[in-house]
């Protein structure tokens, strides 16, 4: 099985490969997102059954870990340009 590697122990060209994963993965899971969000806000409406709202609201979570690790790829993009 493959390790992770840790931010720092990544080239500069990893860490862009990297990056440009982590982006079309967090758009792919948010384009699904946005769709499921809307259906379920469509059926809360239609069959009057507004408990799904708080699934929606909830949904958007996973989205966080994807987030997080991004903003420490584009940190450690940063540090090495020296920006």
């Amino acid at each position: 099985m493959k390790k992770n590697k840790d931010l720092a122990e990544l080239s500069l060209n990893e860490l862009y490969v990297v990056k440009k994963k982590s982006k079309t993965i967090l758009t792919v899971i948010g384009i699904f997102t946005i769709i499921a969000c809307g259906v379920l806000v469509f059926l809360a409406t239609k069959t009057k059954n507004y408990a799904l709202l708080a699934i929606t609201c909830g949904i958007f979570f996973p989205l966080l870990p994807i987030m997080a690790r991004l903003g420490q790829i584009e940190k450690e993009i940063k540090k090495r340009n020296g920006e």
